[in-house]
């Protein structure tokens, strides 16, 4: 049988689709050695059941809730709407379990996972404890979920965040890599999983038809590599190595993406370096105010927007009870730790 081919370093939506799962990336199809992703998705009253093999891995809600059983231990989920609407709950399997995954009402759940050598027992993480960082500034500012980090939940080799950035803003800023063993900064693969809901007058839509977009550039002669790419929901970007940075939300869409990493070293951690072109940046950030949109989500699920009234030769239809309130915001910390 003919192996297959390396993925490229853009992965469109359903393009490794396989049964349940509308994402597949491994380790052997990403043409590397530790991180990896799946997406699965169920129907109501779906299962699927699944070996995690040498890997480690969390099952993460992107969409409904679900029930996670194996290792002799069963974790009701609760989820969330979409990935936008709340900070989810999620559960941790380790390396060599038998795992089955079922969902009452459907759903899509994210499976990021990395090569393990240890063995770590299968546990629930709470919601409530999920560290939310707002990271950023002015239209660099973004909101980071790290639920799987080094010091926020443990795991042998995984590292996993969520990033959501407001519209017309960017993240992953200064561009930075982590594709080098040395003094402050460890070697990574990674992957980035997209998502992008319009944030218009007509309120939230997942999966709507905007872009967002990606750059990942070399950061040696040995590590080359030229991406400068528009992601829609469901895309995903490999980055083995380079620079990377920005990821762009355009006007009127926010941009939701999952980092999945883990890498060759003794120890698990996530340190990193900015590209000394705009490594500046950072240092503009203390003049200015985190973006009052801010944070995107909570622990506490969001009520979908309202369906905008109907409009006729620019008046819109408002019957006699309907009140105009007026939003005001309230602006958000600068805790950029």
């Amino acid at each position: 049988m003919t192996a297959r081919a390396a993925l490229g370093p853009v992965v469109r939506a359903g393009e490794t689709a396989e049964g349940p799962f509308s994402l597949v990336i491994t380790p052997e199809s990403a043409g590397w050695g530790y991180s990896s992703l799946r997406i699965v998705e169920l129907p109501a009253s779906g299962t699927v059941s699944f070996a995690t093999g040498e890997d480690e891995m969390v099952v993460l809600p992107l969409s409904g809730g679900c029930v996670v059983e194996g290792e002799g231990e069963r974790f009701e989920i609760t989820g969330r709407r979409d990935v936008f609407s709340r900070v989810t709950d999620f559960a941790y399997m380790p390396r060599d379990a038998e795992v089955t995954l079922s969902s009452a009402n459907g759903g899509r759940f994210a499976l990021p996972a990395a090569r393990a050598t240890r063995r770590l027992p299968a546990r629930y993480g709470p919601a409530e404890r999920v560290s939310v960082e707002l990271r950023g500034a002015g239209q660099a500012s973004r909101q980071v979920n790290n639920f799987c980090m080094p010091g926020t939940f443990e795991a042998d080799k995984l590292i996993a965040v969520e990033v959501l950035t407001p519209a017309a803003n960017w993240s992953s800023f200064p561009p930075h890599k982590h594709d080098e063993e040395r003094g402050g900064e460890t070697r990574l693969e990674e992957v980035y999983y997209f998502e992008v809901r319009a944030s218009g007058p007509q309120g939230p839509v997942i999966g709507s038809d905007g872009p967002g977009y990606q750059r990942v550039y070399s950061s040696g002669a040995d590590r080359q590599i030229d991406v400068c790419t528009e992601v829609r929901s469901g895309d995903a970007v490999l980055i083995p190595h380079g620079w990377h940075g920005p990821s762009m939300a355009t006007p009127g869409y926010d941009l939701y993406y999952l980092n999945v990493m883990a890498g060759p070293g003794t120890e698990r951690a996530w340190r990193i370096c900015d590209d000394p072109a705009h490594a500046w940046v950072r240092g503009t950030w203390d003049a200015q105010e985190v973006d009052p949109r801010l944070p995107l989500a909570t622990t506490e699920e969001r009520e979908p927007a309202p369906a905008p009234a109907p409009q006729w030769g620019g008046f819109t239809a408002a019957g006699p009870e309907q009140s105009h309130p007026t939003a005001t915001a309230t602006p958000a910390g600068k805790d950029r730790t």
